[in-house]
């Protein structure tokens, strides 16, 4: 019989090409990492590939949890903390043996302890760590812990979250750091931050908001771009509730009048989280926000951000030439540090040396040099780029241009022979050019040096479980200046389920604008040519505009008409 390698088994189950499964495998040749983890690194496949890959290698079935509802009669048969040590979930019976899927199906010892607990034997079979932690997290709700854990606080702080006196924050603030620091370590504090975390990671929130008010404390998160209330915790908590958050960021529990960052690194269900954690003083005492930053979620192939083939085909050139500007532009959390951060997981390589100055590292990548700004100790970005030319680089990233002279510099590495990243704020991709020229940029030098300015929004997608079709209101076609035949068109939206948590949407996908510099851009780039100028040699140039990638998605059922207009027509 034939022996299959990892490779064969790769390129059954997943699109990627040969040359790039070559260049993992000359990877590997340097790491001697496992190649399906390096596809992963690569963001050439998914978390879930991966498993598939691994479940093909073993030669255990592969199951994808991601639709599949969980029955509660399976899940009694073995306690709730011991699926979560050992990683793994009742999701059928096959005659007399239970079967479960598990992160290590190879895991004997488990397999062993859940037969004798569940009184059957267990037939195991292979599922990714997040489907299974999702699968945990609907079997016993973090909403139910939460509210055990809100009820704990009550009856410890000797309030109702439903019924509280008002209290004054200067209360908190006569609050004596040693009785701080006792209750800060009490179980119920403890617990409660602990399940507001946990809760945040099940629900894929992108920030979490711990906001004091005059008599209660607001607990949001961030959903999908939306924020959402949560719950609500009892007033005389919140002390204990932020120093806690505090003590887990490494910061300064008596420093309550002066806004503080730090950072939380924790191991949750397999995967790494940051938490980049801000504290802010107010009126009713300090507000902290944590920034949720997923080290897998970085990891995303471009082919999977939602750039449209025609767009992906021109990008896939453009970051793979050897210099250049190629700026990424939107507002702030449109993407583009997860799109800059999938282009130098692709291209990167032990050929490569690639050098990142950002403000904050948000995620660290296996061979790269990334610097964080620190201007105290004279770290800017202007200062580290300079730095990086003596460095031999062969790709620069520069988290963002915010000045004339980091502008400069920029560009003088890109005409020395180096591609570099960038990030500017503006609403669409010709208006970046414009931009650099008011930094004080001379036009011959972007339009020597800019090759490429892709412009991006996130918009949400619908949910699929409550997709339906519909007839959006005549207002958004007038809005949108629509004029077609909508009896040939299908609409669709969510109606809003449990799994969307009534919202109709579920996840976020990109809608792009490509503006490759041309020799007739350069042109009127060199002699300061208005923006709505640039904008139509784009679209002479086949440039596909924020507005008409958003349609196409409309028609291809990803979102909804009212969700383009949000955040695409309103820009």
């Amino acid at each position: 019989m034939e022996t299959r390698t990892v490779a064969d088994i790769v390129r059954e189950v997943t699109d990627i090409s040969d040359d790039q499964l070559r260049q993992a495998l000359d990877v590997q040749k340097e790491t001697r990492e496992p190649l399906a983890q390096i596809l992963v690194n690569m963001g050439l496949i998914s978390e879930k590939e991966k498993v598939r890959i691994l479940g093909r290698q073993w030669g255990i079935p592969f199951v994808d949890l991601t639709d599949k509802q969980i029955d509660k009669d399976l899940l009694k048969l073995i306690p709730h903390h011991l699926l979560q040590r050992w990683k793994a979930v009742p999701v059928d019976r096959n005659g007399p043996r239970l079967v479960v899927a598990m992160v290590n199906p190879l895991d004997v010892y488990a397999i062993d302890q859940m037969r004798l607990v569940a009184g059957m034997d267990i037939e195991s079979v292979i599922a990714s760590a997040e489907d299974i932690g999702a699968a945990l997290g609907q079997s016993m709700s973090a909403r139910e812990e939460l509210a055990g854990a809100l009820q704990d606080m009550s009856q410890e702080f000797g309030a109702d979250p439903t019924d509280i006196e008002v209290e004054s924050a200067e209360g908190e603030e006569d609050m004596g750091i040693d009785e701080l620091r006792e209750l800060m370590e009490d179980a119920p504090v403890v617990r409660l931050a602990n399940l507001i975390i946990d809760q945040a990671l099940r629900d894929k929130a992108s920030d979490i908001h711990i906001q004091p008010e005059a008599n209660r404390v607001r607990v949001r998160y961030r959903l999908d771009g939306i924020l959402h209330d949560t719950m609500t915790v009892p007033k005389k908590a919140q002390a204990p509730l932020v120093s806690r958050i505090k003590v887990m960021a490494d910061l300064d529990i008596a420093e309550r009048r002066a806004p503080q960052d730090g950072r939380i690194s924790l191991r949750v269900g397999g995967r790494e989280f940051d938490f980049r954690v801000s504290t802010n003083p107010g009126v009713n005492g300090e507000k902290v926000v944590m920034r949720v930053l997923d080290k897998a979620g970085v990891q995303v192939g471009l082919n999977r951000l939602g750039i449209p083939n025609t767009v992906m085909e021109e990008f896939d050139g453009l970051i793979n030439r050897s210099y250049g500007i190629i700026t990424v532009t939107g507002p702030t959390g449109s993407g583009k540090s997860t799109t800059l951060y999938s282009v130098l997981n692709q291209i990167n390589s032990p050929e490569k040396n690639i050098l990142t100055i950002e403000d904050p590292v948000e995620y660290q990548l296996p061979g790269l040099t990334q610097t964080q700004v620190n201007t105290r100790a004279g770290v800017t970005f202007a200062s580290a780029l300079r730095t990086f030319l003596r460095q031999d680089p062969d790709v620069i990233l520069v988290g963002e241009i915010r000045d004339a002279e980091t502008a400069l510099i920029a560009t003088e590495a890109a005409l020395t022979g180096h591609l570099v990243f960038s990030t500017l704020h503006t609403n669409d991709a010709p208006t970046a050019i414009a931009r650099m020229i008011e930094m004080g940029i001379e036009p011959f030098l972007v339009a020597s040096s800019v090759v490429g300015v892709l412009a991006q929004r996130l918009v949400r997608v619908i949910c699929p479980d409550c997709k339906e079709a519909y007839t959006p209101p005549v207002e958004a076609f007038r809005r949108l200046n629509l004029a077609m035949d909508l009896e040939s068109v299908t609409f669709y939206r969510g109606r809003g389920c449990e799994r969307c948590r009534q919202t109709g949407y579920k996840g976020r996908i990109g809608v792009f604008e490509l503006m490759m510099i041309t020799d007739h851009l350069r042109e009127l780039i060199l002699r300061k040519a208005p923006t709505h100028e640039l904008r139509q040699a784009g679209l002479e140039a086949g440039m596909v505009t924020l507005r008409q990638d958003a349609m196409q998605k409309i028609l291809e059922g990803i979102t909804t008409m009212e969700e383009a207009l949000r955040v695409v027509y309103t820009g």
